[in-house]
């Protein structure tokens, strides 16, 4: 079956970086299926298996990295915009061992799918592990998070998600930025021949981020809340035949409901649903009241408005949805499964009343993927 289904799977060796022949011919006849133009698989197939037994690694070309590439975020599970996945374009830069190199890239990464706002998804692909030579990988879940200061009272200034990677940060060297909510943090990125990881400040001009503000009541852009405009995973390892790139930053664009209904609204990140009601002049007093659900509705209200003002790629859960609907359909009749966690596939806001709610999905694993290790670096706390 096209995709490589899971039962099979063997994900690479993280401590040896040794490639699984296994994994390396499954990805080439996949290739070499959806690629008719590439030939037949077989005289690849013989020579990527004797890379492998002389070398414990081979290397894919250009055309096999952005394929297994695109086809990662075809078969991730928890993404529900992967309608447009043949259009992700891929940053080869195989060559870049370097924390150094990683850092100018990851800022090069950030401009080019930024642009003026009309966000282009987008990943770079780093060096990979290869015996004997871990590749390099970012301690950030996105190149792009907010500080989360722990205060002496038990509390946080700014995302609490990112109060670990703050203290670490500190930890190294950070000097801390205003202490405001919205401060960047630096990059913490890793190689390994480096004694101590590289804190790589982002410039200004590389972050683009959005005020917010709403359609009908002026006192929300008081508030002074903003987010920034690309979400670019980067603590992922993407896995292609065997291969291990932990160092892979991607991105698409934002649904509104990442930032409103949970970004800015969950407990133990910026938990603004109470501030937002006490200035609507909601009745707290219950649940029942249904004021946790107006505020939230009004939240992703501002940000998609502040957003299309703005002029920066987003798109709604509805829509979204329906697109979805669309890419499953489209697998279907080109006789490939698709896919799908539920409990990621379904929004956070109105999950009934769009159609993902009202089905269900095969939850299977399958190469390539973007996946998490577990590998812990010496040097994290």
């Amino acid at each position: 079956m096209a995709g490589g289904a899971c039962p099979a799977y063997r994900p690479p060796d993280e401590r040896t970086g040794t490639a699984d022949p296994a994994e390396a011919e499954k990805f080439l006849r996949l290739f070499h299926e959806e690629n008719p133009d590439a030939g037949p698989v077989e005289p690849r197939l013989r020579q990527v298996l004797a890379q492998i037994s002389r070398y414990g690694t081979y290397t894919h070309t250009p055309q096999e990295l952005t394929h297994g590439a695109r086809v990662a975020w075809r078969n991730n599970n928890r993404c529900i915009g992967r309608l447009y996945w043949q259009s992700l374009r891929v940053r080869d830069l195989r060559s870049v061992h370097s924390a150094e190199g990683v850092a100018v890239e990851c800022v090069d990464h950030l401009r080019e799918a930024t642009g003026s706002g009309r966000i282009r998804p987008t990943i770079t692909v780093f060096a990979p592990d290869m015996p004997g030579r871990p590749g390099p990988r970012i301690w950030n879940e996105q190149l792009i998070r907010y500080a989360g200061y722990r205060t002496p009272d038990g509390a946080v200034i700014g995302d609490a998600r990112n109060a670990d990677l703050t203290a670490s940060a500190l930890r190294l060297g950070w000097a801390g930025g205003p202490g405001t909510r919205f401060d960047v943090l630096p990059l913490v990125i890793e190689d390994g021949h480096m004694s101590s990881p590289l804190l790589a400040t982002i410039p200004g001009d590389a972050v683009l981020e959005v005020p917010l503000a709403h359609p009908a009541y002026p006192w929300f852009e008081r508030l002074g809340l903003r987010w920034h405009a690309v979400p670019v995973i980067s603590n992922m390892c993407l896995e292609i035949g065997g291969i291990c790139y932990p160092c892979a930053p991607f991105n698409g664009w934002y649904m509104g409901t990442e930032i409103g209904a949970r970004n800015l609204a969950d407990e133990d990140r910026y938990n603004l649903l109470p501030l937002v009601a006490e200035r609507l002049g909601l009745d707290t007093s219950n649940e029942r009241t249904l004021w946790k659900d107006h505020a939230l509705v009004e939240l992703n209200v501002a940000v998609l408005h502040s957003f299309g003002q703005a002029g920066v790629t987003i798109t709604d859960h509805h829509t979204e949805a329906r697109r979805f609907i669309s890419h499953l359909e489209r697998e279907e009749r080109a006789g490939r499964v698709c896919p799908a966690d539920w409990s990621w596939i379904v929004p956070p806001l109105s999950g009934s009343l769009t159609p993902v709610f009202h089905r269900y999905y095969d939850d299977v694993q399958l190469t390539p993927a973007f996946v998490q290790h577990s590998r812990k670096s010496e040097h994290e706390g």
